[in-house]
Formats: structure tokens, sequence, C-alpha cells
């Protein structure tokens, strides 16, 4: 009996389940949107694909498990991992989720920008950086949570600045305008996207006397860099302005 516990409980009156998190976690490389995806080394779901992620241990938090999961599968170090942008998507909870026993699952997306090749960890026999579009079937359910992971960062660039946590520290307008496309999957108008995002305030900010080449006939591109603002106002609509 737990010693903390109110006189007349039983813990053990309810089936025990595990917690697990899971990770959508995506990048831009070469224009097109990838998720890093695990191949599973052991039962169930041997050879599939599948998002990463493991169990919440029981001295840590989702979130913790989360960046520590993220950390493993990408190689980062837990202090760079603990700076990125990483948001809960929501919780998984259909009973028959997961056959070993009932496993409920707090879903994670992470942005990240230029990581470098990933590797595998726990269970996974390699990791590799997959087209978000690819056809790829998916063990569990992380089919669904891939699909509402996407849609999520979807509507999000449309109203927060989250944009610019799939670029480098210093960055092009082109690049921003990049992830947009990558993103939602359409070409944008270039003078009407750099008007827009130079209007809202605290979107970008320009490092004074920084430029890059860009590989055309015309003058350096300026460089830029987040600014303070989380939100947009007003949001920078898709070009049929309505979500997916």
């Amino acid at each position: 009996m737990n010693a903390g516990a109110p006189e007349g409980y039983d813990p053990y009156a309810f089936e025990p389940f595990a917690v697990t998190v899971d990770l959508a976690v995506f990048t831009v490389r070469g224009g097109r949107l990838h998720v890093l995806l695990i191949r599973r080394g052991q039962d169930p779901y041997a050879g599939a694909w599948a998002l990463p992620g493991g169990f919440v241990l029981p001295r840590e938090s989702a979130e913790t498990a989360a960046r520590r999961e993220l950390a493993e599968e990408t190689g980062l170090s837990e202090r760079t991992a603990a700076a990125l942008h990483l948001e809960q998507l929501r919780t998984y909870s259909e009973p028959d989720r997961d056959p070993r026993m009932r496993v409920v699952s707090v879903a994670y997306t992470a942005l990240v920008p230029g990581l470098p090749e990933p590797r595998g960890g726990g269970d996974a026999a390699h990791a590799q950086w997959v087209p978000a579009d690819a056809d790829e079937r998916l063990a569990f359910d992380h089919d669904r949570i891939l699909a509402d992971a996407r849609g999520r960062i979807g509507a999000k660039l449309e109203y927060t600045c989250l944009a610019t946590s799939f670029c480098p520290p210093e960055f092009t307008l082109g690049e921003l305008q990049q992830v947009y496309e990558t993103v939602w999957g359409t070409a944008l108008d270039r003078p009407n996207f750099r008007r827009k995002v130079l209007a809202t305030p605290g979107f970008v900010e320009q490092v004074a006397g920084a430029a890059r080449l860009t590989g055309g006939r015309g003058k350096p591109a300026a460089l830029y860099r987040a600014g303070p603002a989380t939100a947009l106002h007003p949001p920078l609509l898709r070009p049929e302005g309505r979500p997916e």
C-alpha cells in the first residue's frame, strides 16, 4: 500500500497501464518537409516505420520524457534539445492502440532546423528523415498522429511566428518563404509575402550590416532573425484563405 495514500484507498483497484510519448519531429531538407521516423527493431511491428518515442519513466514528466527521447533519437545534446520548439499535440488513449498492454500516449510535435542525420536508439534499429508526404504505413496509430501534427503545424503558421523555428538563427526572407511553401505545399507571391512579413510588428528583425549571396544576379539578400512576437496580427493566411 502507498504510504502517502488516504486511509482506505486501494491503488491496485484499477488495472495498471503505461504512459508513453510519441514525437512528430519535422524539418525542411532539400525544399521538402521531412519527418523523423524510426525502423522498429523489436516486436510489436518489428521492421515497420514508426514515430520515435518511448515510455515515461517513473520519476519524469511527459515533457521531460519527450525531450529525452528527442535528444536520444536526433543525436543532439539534452541541452540543445531543451531549447528546441516542442509542443504537446494531444493524448491518444484508444484501449487497443498497443497490442502489448493498455498504453496511453502523449504526443508532441517538434520543429527543428538543419539537424544532422539521426541515429537509432532504444528499440529502434534505424532512424531516418523521411519526406512527410511519403506513402509509408506506420506502426500503431502513428499515421493518425502524424496527420494531426501536420495539420497543427500548417494551421499555426497562419497565426503564429512558428515558421522561424524551421530557420537557422539568421535567415533570408526567401528562406522563410520556403518554409511556408514547403509546409503548405503551395507557391506564394514573393513581393506580397515580403510585404506582409515586414509589415507585421515583431515577426522578424533585420541583422544590421549582414547579407547573404543567394546565387542570383541581384544584390545579396539581407539577413533577419526571429523577432520578439509570438502571434501574427493580422494572420498570414494561405492563398486559399482557409486551413487544410
